[in-house]
């Protein structure tokens, strides 16, 4: 199964799409399913997909080599001329993320993994950052949640520094977090102010001043698959 981890310096993608309707969420992931199942794209990695939960949507999480195969991807016939044009057909939006891994934290300590065999609630979070403060950002969704460890039901938390995009304007940061159930993150949510450790109330004032948007949905994986499997 996939690993994210802090040390891998390899190009993180994450695509993103929203839609309007279960149907055609299904839809969706039936095509993105036939794609990563024939993926043999010189410096593609691995592809976990991802069903929307609290809204329509998907999520691809994608491992590449380096940014030249990704471009080199971009480029091809095939994604012009089918790819885009069958997902512009299913979505209401759609953002592809180039990211890099700047932070990780497991409760277990052994790393984070993706994959359908896993029952994790995944929430992915993009925030929207002014350029300037994009590393500040970073810091106020990573180290400065340290305190995530002790929360019941939470498993992991990975920050990913935006680089480029396409359907995303300006700079931005993600958060793709896992937990136990939805239960545990909605507790996790719904704590009161007073309850909040002076941790958490220190990254969640930091963050607040620091962002300029922030769109979110919840997931649960549904496909991997890694290049030579």
């Amino acid at each position: 199964m996939p690993k994210i981890s802090s040390d891998d310096k390899n190009l993180t993608v994450l695509n993103l799409f929203s839609t309007d309707a279960p149907e055609k969420q299904e839809g969706l992931l039936g095509a993105m399913r036939e794609i990563v199942d024939s993926a043999a794209y010189p410096g593609w990695m691995s592809s976990t997909v991802h069903a929307g939960v609290d809204k329509p949507g998907t999520a691809n999480f994608i491992q590449w080599r380096s940014r030249a195969d990704l471009e080199d991807r971009y480029d091809g016939e095939e994604f012009k001329h089918r790819t885009l044009p069958l997902f512009g057909e299913l979505t209401t939006s759609i953002r592809l993320l180039q990211n890099e891994i700047a932070y990780s934290q497991t409760k277990s300590g052994e790393g984070v993994e993706i994959s359908p065999e896993r029952s994790d609630y995944t929430v992915i979070a993009v925030f929207g950052v002014e350029e300037k403060n994009q590393d500040d950002l970073v810091d106020a969704l990573g180290p400065s949640m340290k305190f995530l460890a002790d929360v019941p039901g939470y498993v992991s938390h990975t920050i990913l520094k935006g680089i480029a995009a396409r359907g995303l304007e300006g700079s931005f940061v993600v958060s793709y977090s896992q937990w136990e159930s939805k239960e545990a993150f909605d507790a996790y949510q719904g704590t009161a102010q007073d309850a909040k450790p002076a941790a958490r109330l220190d990254a969640e004032r930091r963050t607040g001043s620091l962002l300029t948007s922030v769109d979110s949905n919840t997931y649960r994986v549904v496909h991997t698959r890694a290049a030579g499997e």
